[in-house]
């Protein structure tokens, strides 16, 4: 029998995530604080908001798609994007810092200035 652990999920999404993105920020110079627009995997609402906080980015410049539509596995960051470009939340030189956690455990986080 296959089952998930989802609190232990939760728990190792949410320290990889964070680590990942502050050291991508500091291989940037910058902080969480510098982040114009946070885009983050969108696996749960519980898993973005505590690796936001605990990266210390502001809760309004996280960009959240997952109440419209749902963890969509790999295609989540794209299509987050695309939707926060089509908004306007995103502008010319916005710091823009991707977070993203899935299959296999893995995990990564890229920063660029829009």
């Amino acid at each position: 029998t296959v089952f998930m652990q989802g609190n232990e999920v939760f728990k190792h999404a949410v320290r990889s995530m964070q680590m990942a993105a502050i050291k991508a920020l500091e291989m940037a110079g910058l902080e969480g604080k510098d982040v114009d627009v946070f885009i983050p995997h969108q696996a749960n609402l519980r898993i973005i908001e505590a690796t936001r906080e605990r990266a210390g980015i502001p809760k309004e410049k996280t960009i959240v798609t997952i109440d419209h539509i749902a963890n969509i596995s790999a295609a989540t960051i794209p299509i987050s994007l695309d939707e926060a470009v089509r908004a306007g939340k995103i502008k010319k030189g916005d710091i823009v810092l991707f977070d993203a956690f899935g299959g296999g455990f893995t995990w990564a986080s890229a920063v660029l200035r829009w």
